[in-house]
């Protein structure tokens, strides 16, 4: 118990704002049903191959980079607790219109419509975070939200897997109404969005912009230009979890291929809260762009385990365990990377560019790994993803190397 207690007081001390959007998180992701299961709505509601889900996908992508955009520059300029509970009431609409009418080419529309409205207000939550913290805070602040998004998604997974066959409306269901708590709870107890004022040497770069357009501030900063190719890189190999696993699963265990994918995706996000807090302590003080690398190469340990005994469904936990360690190093060095990188006024204008980048790298993986996988093999589908990671890495490595050239200030931190 005191290890726990340990683990868990490294987030004492932040803003009570962050701990709202925290219990926000655990809310909205318990309903978080749906996107899991979309491939194999496709699949096996709908009828679609593997080519035309990748592009029914890539088309979901193609509306949402406009809408990132979109968001980033309300980030920056609006109130980002109001974009986050507009954004939030459009897609609980959707679900629930979901809920109300027989599954269809329809309900995929209002599914892509909620996804790209929670696109849109990612940008202000993502900058809100950084906003209400100080640099040394940051990364706790990330880790916190992060396992608070994933405690909501323990059960709901394998509870999606279980609704699919025959109860698919009432995971729509829930999932509308458990966004709409979560927004009620951030709309009545966050009052004070007031950014910090940090003065730590850290906090050098982050001086605010104004009236500066966003080309400009990345041509000032060529190595976050490095960062967002391995951004996009990141989102295409991060995707074949929902893409290329569940596809292979429906393969290989037909119907029950659901349940089983539902099943990997609850244990991925119990890894995630049984890890993160001991990965952030015990990595602290390792650089960001060393957790990236360290990230990539177990996600590739875990894809390579999944690929070499495929069928063997035990295998399948292992594997996945491996793969969410690697997603927690990635994701508690994402944030903090960028938000003590670029000026505080530009915080949601540059992850929106983040996120259309690695849209656009997703959709066109997306593409070719689905016409590759339907017209020659799944094996080579997965080489390509492979071929990507290796690209990653080899990137990563120039990374390290020119950030704390260009970053000095904040290595002295570590």
């Amino acid at each position: 118990m005191k290890v726990l207690s340990g683990l868990f007081s490294q987030y004492r001390g932040l803003r009570k704002e962050v701990y709202i959007l925290f219990f926000g998180r655990i809310v909205t992701n318990m309903g978080s049903m749906v996107w899991p299961m979309l491939t194999m709505i496709l699949n096996q509601k709908l009828g679609l191959e593997a080519f035309a889900i990748s592009a029914v996908v890539v088309g979901g992508m193609v509306l949402m980079a406009p809408a990132n955009l979109l968001g980033g520059r309300l980030a920056d300029r609006r109130n980002k607790k109001n974009v986050i509970v507009v954004c939030d009431g459009v897609s609980i609409l959707c679900y629930l219109i979901c809920a109300a009418v027989p599954l269809g080419y329809a309900s995929v529309g209002l599914m892509l419509a909620a996804g790209i409205c929670q696109s849109m207000e990612w940008p202000s939550y993502n900058a809100l975070i950084a906003d209400l913290t100080l640099t040394r805070d940051r990364e706790r602040a990330y880790s916190l939200e992060y396992l608070g998004a994933n405690l909501g998604l323990v059960l709901s997974p394998t509870l999606a897997g279980l609704l699919f066959r025959d109860y698919l409306w009432l995971s729509f269901l829930i999932s509308g109404l458990a966004i709409a708590c979560s927004t009620a709870l951030i709309f009545c107890f966050i009052r004070d969005i007031t950014p910090v004022e940090d003065r730590s040497e850290a906090a050098a770069y982050q001086s605010a912009a104004e009236g500066v357009r966003l080309r400009q501030v990345l041509r000032e900063n060529p190595v976050i230009l490095l960062y967002l190719v391995f951004g996009a890189l990141y989102g295409a190999i991060y995707a074949q979890y929902n893409y290329l696993m569940p596809l292979d699963m429906g393969r290989v265990h037909g119907a029950d291929g659901a349940l089983i994918f539902g099943t990997v995706s609850s244990l991925n996000c119990v890894v995630v809260v049984l890890f993160t807090p001991l990965i952030t302590r015990l990595f602290r003080r390792m650089p960001e762009t060393w957790k990236f690398f360290t990230g990539q190469c177990f996600i590739g340990a875990g894809y390579g385990l999944f690929l070499l005994l495929l069928g063997q469904i035990p295998v399948y936990y292992l594997a996945m365990l491996l793969f969410t360690w690697g997603e927690i190093f990635s994701t508690i060095g994402d944030g903090p990377y960028l938000t003590s990188r670029i000026p505080a006024s530009h915080r949601g204008r540059v992850n929106a560019f983040v996120s259309v980048l690695a849209t656009a790298m997703q959709g066109l993986c997306a593409l070719s790994v689905g016409r590759i996988y339907e017209r020659l093999s799944p094996t080579l589908a997965w080489g390509l993803v492979f071929a990507l990671l290796l690209l990653s890495l080899i990137l990563l490595l120039a990374l390290v190397r020119r950030d704390r050239r260009a970053y000095p200030k904040l290595y002295s931190q570590k």
